[in-house]
């Protein structure tokens, strides 16, 4: 593929590759399941709560049954989904977009290693 007369394989080597998979798992993240984003997920999803056996509350969302926001529910309530469309976006933005995009893809990159230290030290050294 052919862009302004470079080929994409000198865009995109290792270390390129290691950083879109870092912001690509972060940005997939804060879109499916972070509390911060929930705002853009609920007119999506229908809450169905239930009460367990101990007596507690348990909420379920379940997507939308039929439209655009069924689709986009969908698309939302499926982690793997999600994270190809925020690939094939975080690629176009480094192959097409500007230096900002760049930067964009760089912090998303450090804030996943970040969220990554931060799991492995909750789970083997405690909190």
């Amino acid at each position: 593929m052919e862009e302004d007369g470079r080929k994409m394989d000198d865009n995109i080597n290792f270390t390129i590759l290691i950083l879109l998979g870092l912001a690509s798992f972060r940005l997939t993240r804060l879109i499916v399941f972070d509390k911060i984003t929930e705002f853009l997920r609920s007119p999506f999803f229908d809450e169905i709560v239930e009460k367990t056996e101990d007596g507690f509350d348990e909420v379920f969302l379940i997507p939308k049954k039929s439209g655009i926001k069924a689709w986009i529910g969908d698309l939302l309530s499926c982690y793997w989904c999600t994270g190809i469309w925020v690939s094939l976006i975080l690629v176009a933005l480094h192959l097409y977009g500007s230096t900002a995009g760049d930067y964009v893809i760089f912090v998303l990159a450090i804030a996943a290693i970040g969220s990554i230290i931060e799991t492995f030290v909750s789970k083997f050294v405690g909190s």
